[in-house]
């Protein structure tokens, strides 16, 4: 908070004084789009000269300031208006007044503005006054102010409109506007960002490892044991890895709202030479909910295996005396007294079944796999997008049911908004579909590039000199989940691409 408005708020009592005086409250937002906004403390000060003109007094505790650059967009996103609505609902409500320096920074979408002006006005009996735009009392006034609504709506998104517009000319001009990733500064004006020696290592460092067999969380846990730090100064994780990985931007690729072209910045072999390779793989690869990276577990086979009994995983087992029993698998919710039957196997044996499996495919031929389609991200943004459009139709829907049964609108109203709010959900469900209907789509591979798949895993299975996080996360790649049946002392292999 600027000092000049940390000093005016110190000189303001922070409780409403016992006086003549009618208690009220002020509300202040700084719009970031306007040029000529006045700054918080400006507001406040002509809030305050005004309020004690028309014989009100504004205590510190009923000052809602928003912090600089929340839009006004919705009202959701804003937790001093959020707080200062639930403040009017007080009963009684304990100001009778709220001050604006413009009706804009109450709302700029009129379907808020006029949902919360309502319960002010008519649920809690609170006048909204604007300080920089007056307006007469009485209907004529409340036209004028809905007219001041209207252009402010209109304002917000021709703005957000010229802005999208004027980057899409600059992205289509190949100009350099996002922020810059990892390993990169921006140059400015729209030129080619260039590379930062020191935070370029760390791309060189993780796209490296994740090409040498690292899972994504064994490379997260190797940047932090060195410092490293993702560009916003946070330790790594499997996510921020996966990131840096799959992002284009490092092999030369510059994207902007689906808009793509071949950048002019710099780009080094260490990384260009393996990007496609590391791809490949993040493309083949696969984790089920609730499977660990290889790196967390203790064998290449740990997470695969499952209980026959329950469906819980056998945790691998040092056993403390080799001699008189070799390391082995057993179901944690057995070891935990969950179930009475045990269902453990040693370790050489389930390494042999696992072995002897692929060896079968390999020389008959025969399998059966189930194909699991790996969602691209632009798919997986569309339809989360999809899905935030309905859950706000769903906001939308009750209120314009509390404005119907608050009298704030008509039923004719009422009506209409249900109608248009239908119109929109469907729109959103028929557009959801097509994006389901694209994806399947996709067949998959044949069954030739499935066994091809699992000589290469076997092959590394065999080699006595290749890492067990290789081996583990190969292995992940054709098998789902290994199924031991105790009892009958039979496994069931789920194999998958």
């Amino acid at each position: 908070m600027p000092d000049n408005l940390s000093q005016l708020l110190d000189g303001i009592p922070a409780s409403a004084p016992s006086s003549t005086l009618e208690i009220a409250s002020a509300y202040i937002r700084v719009s970031t789009d306007d040029q000529t906004e006045l700054s918080p403390d400006a507001q406040l000060r002509e809030i305050l000269k005004t309020a004690k003109a028309d014989g009100y007094v504004i205590p510190k505790e009923f000052i809602f300031i928003e912090d600089k650059g929340r839009s006004g967009r919705r009202a959701d996103n804003r937790p001093e208006f959020q707080r200062m609505i639930s403040t009017a609902k007080m009963q009684p409500s304990p100001f009778k007044r709220l001050y604006l320096w413009k009706f804009s920074r109450f709302a700029r979408n009129q379907d808020e503005s006029t949902f919360y002006k309502g319960i002010l006005r008519k649920k809690c009996g609170i006048e909204i006054i604007s300080v920089s735009e007056p307006i007469a009392q009485g209907m004529f006034g409340r036209l004028i102010e809905t007219i001041i609504e209207w252009f402010d709506e209109y304002y917000s998104y021709n703005l957000s409109g010229e802005v999208v517009r004027g980057m899409t000319e600059k992205a289509l001009r190949q100009g350099y506007q996002t922020t810059p990733c990892l390993g990169y500064d921006s140059a400015g004006e729209g030129k080619p960002f260039i590379i930062n020696e020191e935070t370029y290592a760390i791309v060189e460092f993780i796209q490296q490892s994740y090409h040498n067999g690292m899972d994504l969380t064994s490379i997260a846990r190797a940047a932090n044991a060195r410092g490293y730090r993702t560009r916003r100064g946070n330790k790594f994780t499997l996510r921020t890895v996966r990131g840096i990985i799959s992002n284009p931007f490092y092999k030369g690729t510059v994207s902007w709202n689906g808009i793509s072209f071949q950048g002019n910045h710099e780009t080094r072999e260490s990384v260009t030479s393996i990007f496609e390779d590391n791809q490949e793989r993040m493309k083949h690869e696969f984790k089920p909910q609730g499977r660990r990276q290889v790196s967390s577990c203790r064998h290449w086979a740990s997470g695969l295996l499952k209980c026959s009994v329950c469906g819980a995983s056998l945790g691998y087992c040092r056993s403390n005396d080799p001699k008189r029993r070799p390391d082995y698998f057993q179901c944690w919710k057995y070891s935990k007294g969950a179930h009475e039957t045990s269902c453990s196997i040693s370790v050489s044996r389930a390494e042999a079944a696992i072995m002897a499996s692929l060896r079968s495919v390999l020389e008959t031929g025969e399998l059966e796999f189930e194909y699991e389609e790996k969602k691209d991200p632009e798919t997986l943004d569309r339809q989360a997008l999809l899905s935030e459009a309905l859950a706000r139709i769903d906001i939308k829907e009750e209120r314009i049911k509390d404005a119907y049964e608050n009298g704030i609108d008509t039923l004719e109203e009422y009506k209409n908004n249900k109608l248009r709010l239908r119109a929109e959900r469907d729109r959103i469900i028929a557009e959801a579909a097509t994006l389901e209907k694209e994806e399947d789509q996709d067949s998959g591979p044949s069954k030739q590039e499935v066994l091809s798949r699992i000589q290469n895993v076997y092959d590394l299975l065999s080699d006595p000199n290749v890492d067990y996080e290789i081996k583990g996360n190969s292995l992940r790649h054709i098998i789902k989940q290994i199924d031991f049946d105790r009892k009958n002392n039979a496994f069931h292999f789920h194999y998958y691409v």
